[in-house]
């Protein structure tokens, strides 16, 4: 099975580093970095706005935790939003290669 993982980031920089060792790590197959999106949000009780890039991660089903955790890990943020979820319909052409891209923990 497939998962996907989103996560935004305070900026392109660092969603390119923390995606690119996650692609090195083989932890992921691929990282969508998405354009500048405001995000508003409650912090510590308190409303916040934020200029911020969000990032998808395609992986397996059976590492989504440890790629959870890496990428809270790697993540600038303090406390970054991190939500993953297992993808229920996907091609087997798309799992194949997702099986062939993804290794696992290994280095992690």
């Amino acid at each position: 099975m497939t998962a996907l993982v989103w996560c935004p980031f305070p900026d392109r920089a660092s969603a390119e580093a923390v995606s690119k060792v996650l692609l090195e790590e083989r932890l992921v197959a691929c990282a969508n970095i998405v354009g500048e999106m405001t995000s508003l949000f409650v912090w510590q009780g308190e409303m916040g706005k934020a200029d911020e890039c969000g990032v998808l991660f395609k992986t397996r089903a059976d590492i989504l935790g440890t790629v959870t955790d890496r990428l809270a890990r790697l993540h600038p943020y303090d406390v970054p939003a991190i939500m993953g979820w297992c993808c229920d319909a996907t091609p087997a052409a798309t799992r194949a290669w997702l099986d062939q891209a993804v290794a696992g923990p290994t280095g992690a």
